[in-house]
């Protein structure tokens, strides 16, 4: 199903012109990114957060550019780069996290959840521009929760990586299902890109609020009591997950299966939801129950860390593939960009 969901939104993204032989094309604007006092709340890309507590406030714009160009021929990530043959453990490693993109019920101002509801032609967008912000950026595996929207978003987000890798979903449910999936080439093997679906990534359960009208709820039960359910860290709504719940899950299979693969070099990126990033964002930034609950996640916007040492680092979202600031904030990710360069001159 995913695989056919994703066949017919790109087919209809060429048909559109949304896709063509030179790639997607759409021009960013001024691109602002705020550093504000602790607690403070501003819509700065995906994550919106107090950083810092001099009491200051400091402003910077910074001009992307939309160059866009493919890349066909062998480029080794930085997690590969060996001088013998073997693969080399690489000291830092990127992980991005992307929430989807806008999905129908998210237009509709419906509570989602679980519920399985594929993008709009705006979220379709936004999965575009977060691959366009990415594309520099190596990616050895995808994660992605069990529902499309995520799913749809990292695929579209991959067409537009300058490494044009092709991203394939594993398909693990059943013998039958590992049998049939199997790839016989192995120059096939390094051309894609393994993805991983998990439900422990899913979106928080909103239990008996699925499908109700967020306004409509609110003036039903009140907006107290409403706000209570949406934003409380340990409070569920009627049968369905408080966010500590949702991080439960979460964050231990980050932990168990995600957090490895980053050790041993790979680059990561996670395609989920709202509650479950939020989640994962508290445990990498060690945040309180009460810092995280204040956290807010834009659809379509990615946030890039940089595990070395055994620590995370928060470098904020890409603006653009001809954009080189957040590239230099490490050796190996600017090694790896000059490699994508070099092989166009």
């Amino acid at each position: 199903m995913v695989a056919i969901a994703f066949h017919q939104t790109v087919g209809t993204l060429h048909s559109q012109g949304y896709l063509n032989n030179s790639g997607f094309h759409h021009e960013f604007g001024n691109a602002s990114v705020k550093l504000i006092p602790r607690g403070s709340k501003v819509n700065v890309g995906l994550l919106k957060r107090g950083s810092g507590n001099s009491g200051k406030r400091s402003f910077a714009v910074i001009q992307a550019s939309t160059a866009h160009t493919s890349v066909s021929g062998p480029v080794s990530s930085p997690s590969s780069n060996s001088t013998n043959g073997s693969p080399k453990k690489s000291n830092e490693t990127a992980l991005i996290l992307i929430r989807h993109g806008e999905s129908l019920w998210n237009e509709k101002n419906l509570f989602t959840g679980c519920v399985d509801v594929p993008l709009t032609r705006k979220g379709v967008e936004e999965a575009l521009e977060a691959g366009m912000r990415i594309s520099n950026i190596p990616i050895d595996m995808i994660y992605t929760s069990a529902l499309i929207r995520s799913q749809m978003t990292a695929m579209l987000a991959m067409t537009q990586h300058r490494r044009k890798k092709v991203p394939i979903i594993m398909h693990n449910e059943s013998e039958q299902a590992k049998a049939w999936s199997q790839i016989y080439s192995e120059d096939t093997k390094r051309q894609s890109i393994p993805v991983i679906a998990a439900w422990q990534l899913n979106e928080r359960m909103y239990g008996e609020l699925q499908g109700l009208n967020k306004q409509e709820t609110a003036d039903r039960y009140g907006k107290e009591q409403v706000h209570e359910w949406r934003r409380s860290y340990d409070i569920p709504p009627p049968n369905g997950e408080s966010l500590e719940m949702c991080a439960e899950r979460a964050v231990a299979y980050f932990r168990e299966h995600i957090e490895p693969q980053l050790l041993s070099g790979k680059h990561i990126m996670i395609a989920a939801h709202g509650n479950s990033l939020r989640s994962i964002i508290m445990y990498l930034d060690k945040l309180t129950s009460q810092e995280v609950i204040s956290l807010e996640l834009s659809t379509g916007i990615p946030m890039l860390y940089i595990f070395k040492e055994g620590k995370f680092i928060r470098r904020g979202s890409p603006i653009g593939p001809a954009e080189a600031g957040v590239y230099a904030y490490t050796k190996s990710l600017a090694q790896y960009r000059q490699k994508l360069d070099d092989m166009l001159h």
